[in-house]
């Protein structure tokens, strides 16, 4: 969303040291410096040295509003006598705070509204402080689902009413029914759009041979569903584990497994397979790969074309040296002489599959990056084909189940190509899904409101 920058002079204001005032902080960087909130958070609340439950309430408060955003600004524009946008950025991001203290948090009104005019008053000045406070009381007059209906009912179709209900732009609402409706479930739109803006739990996989999942019982909330390796933390920080520290246990959503699974598991593994992952970083899935093809005797190949990202990989893979990192274009690929008989393309794609895991990563894309992803991702996967072996499996793989990443990619690649779709539904319905994915397909969509995963999309090819 477009936003006007901070204006000059902003930056010699003290700001007390609090919760809000680091959770505006993190706003402000979101909004001025394009930064990712999930890695500015943790380098914010170590400067501020906050209780932990002042930094849990700072990261609930930053994080949720950012996700919010969209309805919070219509509910703004409905109260104010100018145009949100018009309004300075770190006054607009200081307001949508507000906002969420009064709707839907478990903060005293009074509360809310007084502790948010401080902040503006530090943050922007004193002669901010009448508009704010006038805005905000407004807001306090009704409840969220009121201000909903009201929002809601200046709509001109559904998509914008489920845009403004659910604070998606409405190009994701589009993408997210047509990617339902394709699957038989376009009834699950409301309920998808609404666990986006749940955080996910923090879900963690063992690596086999490092670690074993039956061994945190006393800390895990429930085993995954489908994954054997994958569980769910019941409370505190994953860091703090031991076998974090170790590497034998990482942070990684089920989704995530299952996609490392379904390349290592469709079919039996015969030792002095060469198996690639064409785009590794960060590295979850890599590591993963490497835990099994360690135990199996495959030699594993894990490409980052980023250098930063390809420093992630090695660290990822650090309990696995025999992993060789290369930091190369995953297009390059199709002129080497060497041929794998794995490979997994977890293509760049838009993250619609994830927006429960990064609060602002829905502000981040629009529909006209589509066309440089879907190019990208076409010529990745041409470059993996030309690399498999005959008879050898590529995995391709998006978080977003939107069509022209996913389904558009496949339908693209068997024609032009001519790679065969083999039908990874019955084999992971056989193996690790319990027969509760639809079988009027080859390829998999999973979706967060049926899966409690993130929004995988997979498909296995061969030649």
């Amino acid at each position: 969303m477009v936003q006007r920058k901070i204006g000059p002079g902003r930056a010699d204001l003290r700001i007390p040291i609090n919760s809000r005032s680091v959770a505006l902080e993190l706003l402000n960087k979101v909004t001025n410096d394009d930064s990712y909130a999930n890695l500015v958070m943790p380098a914010l609340l170590d400067a501020a040295k906050l209780e932990k439950r002042d930094a849990a309430f700072a990261q609930e408060l930053a994080f949720s509003t950012l996700r919010w955003q969209l309805t919070y600004d219509a509910i703004l524009d409905s109260v104010s006598s100018r145009p949100v946008l018009e309004i300075d950025a770190t006054l607009l991001n200081a307001l949508r705070l507000g906002c969420h203290q009064l709707l839907q948090m478990r903060v005293p009104a009074h509360a809310a509204l007084n502790e948010t005019v401080q902040l503006i008053r530090h943050a922007c000045g004193e002669r901010m402080v009448g508009f704010a406070n006038g805005l905000l009381r407004r807001v306090s007059e009704k409840s969220l689902d009121q201000w909903l209906d009201l929002i809601e009912s200046k709509a001109k179709t559904d998509v914008e009413r489920l845009s403004l209900r659910y604070s998606h732009p409405q190009w994701i609402v589009r993408a997210l029914q047509q990617s339902l409706q394709s699957d038989g479930r376009p009834e699950d739109i409301d309920d998808l759009l609404r666990i986006n803006n749940v955080p996910a739990l923090v879900n963690l996989v063992s690596l086999p041979g490092l670690s074993n999942r039956d061994d945190f019982t006393d800390v895990s909330e429930s085993e995954n569903r489908y994954s054997p390796f994958g569980f769910t933390l019941e409370s505190g920080n994953p860091a703090d584990l031991v076998e974090i520290k170790k590497g034998s246990v990482r942070v990684q959503d089920e989704g995530s497994q299952l996609a490392a699974l379904a390349l290592a598991s469709f079919r039996e593994i015969e030792s002095g397979e060469n198996w690639l992952d064409m785009c590794a970083g960060p590295g979850g899935k890599a590591a993963l790969l490497a835990a099994i093809a360690e135990i199996e005797g495959v030699a594993l190949t894990a490409n980052e074309v980023q250098p930063h990202r390809a420093e992630l990989v090695r660290k990822a893979l650090k309990s696995f040296p025999a992993v060789d990192v290369t930091v190369k274009d995953g297009r390059e690929f199709a002129n080497e002489a060497k041929r794998y008989d794995r490979i997994l393309v977890d293509a760049p794609c838009t993250g619609l599959g994830a927006l429960r895991r990064r609060p602002e990563a829905r502000w981040r894309k629009a529909a006209e990056d589509l066309k440089t992803l879907t190019d990208l991702q076409f010529e990745l996967i041409s470059s993996a084909y030309e690399a498999l072996k005959p008879g050898g499996l590529l995995l391709y793989v998006t978080c977003s189940p939107h069509l022209s990443e996913t389904t558009a990619i496949i339908e693209k690649a068997s024609r032009k190509l001519g790679a065969t779709v083999l039908d990874l539904t019955t084999a992971m319905n056989n193996r690790f899904m319990a027969g509760t994915l639809p079988v009027n397909r080859k390829t998999i969509q999973l979706f967060t409101q049926r899966d409690n995963t993130d929004c995988m999309f997979m498909a296995m090819l061969t030649k």
